[in-house]
């Protein structure tokens, strides 16, 4: 008859609720993504309504994600010391107050600041990066697995929210969505983060041993200075993601200046996110097993194998083949590199420096975004666009196979606890 131990037990139940907070975390993402696409799906109403150019109405997604990006550093810097706990409950309310705030708005500044400060900044900048970097907490042997299905919330939300959205603006207007949104997600939203209150029992414990060793000079990473590899890792991420953006931003275009539908490149983008979102789960597996870098790896080549094959194939059977190929190739890249931080930094630094990578992400897709217009201005065809995401993706490749090489072909690396 075999017996269980008091400490094996307590893991039991840590395993079993960082299963909870991960499932929960999901939900969150899932639920607070959903604001970024009010002003997507509600870009021509809004327009009509103010006299406004597109590009102010844009602007509003562009900031959100911006200001998302640079709360995730500082609320990584919070969550680092204190836990998530009171950022999630605050994340809760401000995502909701901002949306509820953007659909009371009277003119651009109120509109952007809504956006910026509330939806951006203090809102889902409590969300992505920070919710990611809480799950490796959790987690050990898994924690590949358990961050991708976190970071699959961003996908299910845009395919959630987009057609709520559309039919609720058609019947309701665009300010009674914004509002009416805002009420949903506090309802969704602050009953989940009473989930993030609990923090690991092996956090707590080390908390006291990181107070001795903070102030010590940090030790190397795969033999270069840790700055250097988060600067790389910053680098790097600024190259998948460029490249990562161009068709996703411009397949519909794309699919429509070959001759085709509109409606066949919307169903390609449909296939593509739907690829990425099963993807990724594959690729947290694949994490678990092989590590963070090496992942990174294979999914980067995958990647600029798919962007390759979109400048080639014009046939409309092909594009749908290789969309399916670019969302499995591409799905599971970002949620690596919060993988890979957690692999290569002591835990006490996760928070704020997943934030400072997934800040330089969130730069690359927007500047991805804008040079694939750019570029089409200038020479009316996608394949100089698509050739330059390659150039990115290339530089990306060098960086992380450099990552890789210094590692020495570790499968998981296991850098200091505090």
């Amino acid at each position: 008859m075999t017996t269980t131990t008091p400490d094996e037990t307590a893991t039991s139940i840590e395993t079993t609720y960082g299963w909870v907070v991960a499932i929960a975390s999901t939900l969150m993402i899932a639920t607070a993504f959903g604001a970024t696409y009010l002003v997507v799906v509600g870009l021509k109403p809004i327009q009509a309504e103010f006299d406004w150019p597109r590009q102010i109405p844009s602007a509003a997604y562009a900031v959100a994600l911006l200001g998302a990006g640079l709360g995730g550093i500082t609320v990584g810097f919070w969550s680092d010391r204190h836990g998530m706990g009171l950022p999630a409950i605050v994340g809760a309310f401000t995502i909701g107050l901002g949306a509820i705030a953007a659909g009371h708005s009277t003119g651009m500044v109120s509109f952007l600041a809504a956006h910026f400060i509330l939806i951006g900044f203090i809102g889902n900048g409590t969300m992505f990066s920070p919710l990611l970097t809480n799950i490796t907490r959790w987690f050990d042997r898994r924690r590949g697995i358990a961050v991708a299905i976190v970071a699959s919330g961003q996908s299910l939300a845009g395919a959630v929210w987009p057609p709520i959205f559309r039919y609720t603006i058609e019947n309701f207007g665009w300010r009674e969505t914004m509002i009416g949104y805002g009420l949903v997600s506090i309802a969704i939203l602050l009953p989940l983060s009473l989930l993030m209150q609990r923090r690991p029992a092996h956090i707590l414990a080390q908390k006291a041993a990181a107070s001795k060793v903070r102030n010590r000079p940090a030790p190397p990473v795969l033999g270069l200075a840790p700055n250097h590899v988060q600067a790389m890792l910053c680098a790097a991420i600024i190259g998948c993601c460029v490249a990562m953006a161009m068709p996703m931003v411009h397949i519909v275009a794309h699919c429509s200046d070959l001759g085709f539908a509109s409606a066949r490149g919307a169903e390609m983008l449909s296939i593509l996110l739907a690829c990425a979102f099963v993807s990724r789960i594959a690729y947290g597996w694949l994490a678990d097993r092989i590590g963070g870098l090496m992942t990174l790896l294979i999914g980067s080549a995958l990647q600029l194998c798919g962007l390759a094959l979109y400048t080639v194939i014009d046939s409309l059977f092909g594009l749908y083949a290789v969309s399916v190929f670019y969302g499995l190739g591409y799905g599971g890249i970002v949620p690596m590199y919060a993988i890979i931080v957690r692999e290569l930094f002591p835990e006490r630094q996760a928070g704020w420096r997943i934030g400072i990578v997934f800040l330089f992400g969130t730069i690359g897709m927007a500047l991805g975004g804008y040079l694939g217009g750019v570029i089409y201005d200038w020479t009316a065809s996608y394949a100089i666009a698509f050739m330059v995401g390659i150039g990115f993706n290339v530089l990306n490749l060098l960086l992380v196979g450099f990552l890789v090489w210094r590692s020495g072909g570790a499968q998981r690396l296991t850098p200091a606890t505090v």
